[in-house]
């Protein structure tokens, strides 16, 4: 349940430079949307761009972008600059039957009231709504790093999976009903304290299952010019 001061509601051009503010203050080793990029989101799926809204500020708290995908057309280890089109989202395809959440982010002062999964709440009814089979993602492991030298990734990704070990966004993303497929990395740029890292993960609507041969893990691996995996 949602604070009584805050409110979900979709994208609007008003909240383009807040959030551009957001982007700075949550990824500031990341280059930030554009107004641009924004703008296009709104416009290729609007019914995918939502925000949290403070009301007594009218002031941006948070938000989560998506858009549908056909996750044939991708590689399981594509980076989110792959999946997002460079952060345009203009590969949305309208008959894609994956609601892909390219970004959930909620600003530091207002953290810790539920927004993040109130936004989750929020496309998840989306993929109810169209009638789509999953919502797949991507987690940082932002505790992975102090561990790397240690355990790889997988291994870090099982103990999480098994409670052993706290991180402070893939346990939160399984405490909200995501489910784990594997580790990958690479998928974001600059995101040292994840050692490069990141995890897929997926939400099934269980009213849509998918069917076999749409399994996310039967997506080909990105291949390495080396022939090894990450």
């Amino acid at each position: 349940m949602l604070p009584p001061n805050y409110r979900i509601r979709l994208l609007e051009p008003a909240d383009f430079e807040p959030i551009i503010a957001i982007c700075r203050q949550v990824y500031p080793t990341e280059t930030p949307y554009t107004v641009e990029e924004l703008d296009d989101h709104r416009r290729v799926f609007p019914q995918g761009q939502f925000v949290a809204v403070e009301t007594t500020r009218n002031e941006v708290a948070g938000v989560h972008f998506t858009l549908r995908l056909r996750m044939f057309d991708f590689h399981l280890d594509d980076s989110w600059d792959v999946l997002t089109a460079g952060g345009s989202f203009l590969d949305h395809d309208p008959t894609g039957p994956t609601l892909y959440g390219a970004d959930i982010m909620v600003h530091p002062q207002h953290q810790h009231h539920g927004l993040a999964h109130a936004l989750t709440d929020e496309t998840r009814f989306l993929v109810v709504e169209e009638r789509l089979w999953r919502m797949v993602g991507a987690s940082r492991l932002p505790g992975y790093g102090r561990h790397a030298s240690a355990m790889d990734a997988q291994r870090y990704v099982d103990q999480v999976v098994g409670g052993q070990i706290f991180d402070p966004v893939l346990s939160l993303h399984l405490k909200d009903g995501w489910t784990v497929v594997k580790p990958i990395h690479g998928y974001l740029q600059h995101d040292e304290e994840s050692d490069g890292w990141a995890a897929v993960i997926q939400w099934i609507n269980p009213e849509f299952p998918p069917p076999a041969e749409f399994e996310l893990r039967r997506l080909p691996p990105l291949p390495h010019p080396t022939g090894d995996q990450p």
